[in-house]
């Protein structure tokens, strides 16, 4: 049943005081380091991948680690929207998907510590598979609950705070791994992935304390195939949401060109130092640079998207050229590039995330949300195939190819309408 609710959190003289506005900031920010902490300390990019070589799993399963964490927890949000905006609160659907989350992983840990080969590889993907679909109900959940509790000025600064509090202790942990690199064993990435699954769970412990007033519901469709169908006319007919789905596909260089560095990177240095450097160069990016977009998405997030996808450009621009110039480039260089493209991802993220939200409110939110990641989610499947066939014949022409996307989506950014 639809209640008379307004979409967005909309303040009594009883029960929205700044006071509690400033309890569920903190709250939600809280519960956001959590979980970003925990994205961190598994990162398939490197700790999963890590790890799985470290057991013998052959390359190509550890190939499917990235695809399956992205697309698997953005494909499905069509019909996971269709089922969330049947709830007139979705608080409780956060908290089941953080806890699937937190299990996946700490299973991830009990297969990597007593398992090997392929064996290991196999179970850690059907673990992530049901990861990224918890990840999916999250994603779609948390956009509607931060409308329904963040003003909107304050919702791109609390993605940033959140952001820069888990890369600062993410910074730290990759410190104590640069300065004893050649030391380091699986054991101690095992105490990483036992870490990020406990953090989820304590995050979903965290969200019961969260005062949710109830919103917009809808009730089940007609056939199966009305999620679909909703999601169609939705693209097909408001050009403001279609225009920011495409400028988003543009930009996905910003995340698709992260491992391609790596791997140039380690073509010359092949060594625990290499990895280290890349870490700290990561966890120093959100650090010193998410609560900057944060602030700077209040005031226009369609602003951060575009310096975020022009600077990811040229980052990929430097990388190529440096590629084609040097032939004795330092690893160190690298780390460099990296940090600078790292920099732009998280705005070209806090500002999407940030622009999302505010573009509307109630069942429209969670459409936008579960739709936009969906045909991204499907995009992104495609464009790795791309860049996978391309990186056959030439690793620096992938590069450049997703800086000249990144050019192609920051032009597409400019022309946005503000929110």
């Amino acid at each position: 049943m639809a209640t008379n609710q307004p979409a967005d959190y909309k303040l009594t003289e009883q029960d929205d005081s700044k006071a509690a506005q400033k309890q569920s900031f903190w709250l939600l920010c809280a519960a956001l380091v959590l979980t970003k902490l925990g994205d961190l300390l598994a990162s398939p990019k490197i700790v999963l991948t890590w790890l799985l070589g470290s057991v013998g799993a052959s390359p190509a399963l550890i190939s499917m680690l990235v695809p399956i964490r992205e697309s698997g927890s953005m494909i499905p949000q069509i019909a996971i929207g269709a089922w969330v905006n049947r709830f007139v609160h979705r608080k409780g659907l956060w908290q089941l998907g953080a806890l699937i989350q937190g299990l996946a992983v700490l299973g991830m840990m009990l297969a990597l510590w007593r398992l090997t080969g392929n064996a290991a590889g196999y179970t850690v993907l059907a673990l992530l598979v049901l990861f990224s679909l918890a990840r999916a109900l999250c994603s779609v959940t948390i956009k509607d609950i931060q409308g329904k509790v963040i003003i909107k000025q304050q919702r791109g600064r609390l993605s940033g705070y959140a952001a820069s509090l888990a890369g600062a202790l993410t910074f730290i942990i990759s410190l104590l791994f640069f300065m004893d690199a050649t030391s380091i064993s699986t054991g101690a990435y095992l105490w990483l992935l036992l870490t990020a699954g406990l953090l989820w769970l304590m995050a979903g412990l965290l969200f019961f304390t969260l005062r949710e007033p109830a919103g917009e519901c809808r009730p089940p469709g007609n056939n199966k195939f009305s999620a679909i169908k909703n999601a169609w006319q939705l693209l097909n007919q408001d050009r403001r949401f279609r225009h920011f789905v495409l400028s988003r596909a543009l930009l996905m260089g910003s995340a698709l060109s992260a491992p391609f560095i790596l791997l140039l990177a380690q073509n010359r240095q092949a060594e625990t130092s290499t990895f280290a450097l890349f870490l700290l160069a990561s966890s120093l990016a959100s650090s010193l640079s998410a609560s900057i977009w944060g602030l700077m998405a209040d005031q226009s997030s369609r602003r951060v998207m575009l310096l975020g996808g022009v600077l990811a450009a040229l980052s990929c621009m430097a990388v190529w050229l440096a590629e084609l110039q040097l032939n004795d480039a330092p690893v160190w260089l690298y780390a460099l590039f990296y940090l600078s493209l790292s920099i732009a991802h998280e705005g070209v993220r806090i500002g999407r995330q940030t622009y999302l939200v505010n573009m509307a409110g109630g069942v429209k939110r969670t459409d936008y949300v579960s739709v936009s990641n969906t045909v991204i989610g499907t995009l992104l499947l495609l464009i790795g195939g791309i860049t996978a066939f391309v990186a056959s014949m030439s690793v620096p022409a992938v590069v450049l190819f997703l800086g000249l996307m990144g050019l192609a989506g920051s032009w597409s950014t400019w022309r946005m309408a503000e929110t």
